[in-house]
């Protein structure tokens, strides 16, 4: 008997949270008959754009290559006097043309500069306080 007198009261306590209140969990729904149409999007006129000119080429045969590194690099830039002038010292006109794609080719011929230059090289990052620099005499 006090089984189903428990058994009762949850049922009770489980069936009074159904009813009652302002919907679910106690929030208003939105009313699905108030609901009014938008005006539709309008795209304003843009005038700016030109018709192309006869004889211009079309867009379909601009390389789409060259468009993107134009679009990442950007076109030539002016350079100032000290930095062409630095570029020329510096040997611009005798490097190749593509050298950054042939350093990268597992062909390509390396001279061995010895274990020393390796060594300097794969030397951990310091604060340069074991540092010794000797002038020879």
């Amino acid at each position: 008997m006090k089984r189903k007198l428990i058994l009762a009261a949850g049922l009770i306590a489980t069936l009074s949270a159904c009813g009652g209140g302002r919907g679910l969990a106690g929030r208003d729904r939105p009313d699905e008959f108030a609901v009014s149409r938008q005006a539709p999007l309008v795209v304003p006129p843009d005038f700016a754009l030109v018709p192309p000119a006869p004889g211009t080429p079309a867009a379909a045969s601009v390389d789409a290559s060259q468009e993107a590194m134009q679009a990442m690099f950007g076109g030539p830039a002016q350079r100032s006097a000290a930095e062409s002038g630095t570029l020329t010292q510096a040997g611009r006109a005798d490097a190749a043309t593509g050298i950054r794609s042939q350093v990268g080719d597992p062909d390509t011929q390396v001279v061995n500069k010895g274990n020393t230059t390796r060594d300097i090289i794969a030397a951990p990052e310091g604060d340069g306080q074991d540092a010794r620099a000797a002038v020879p005499q």
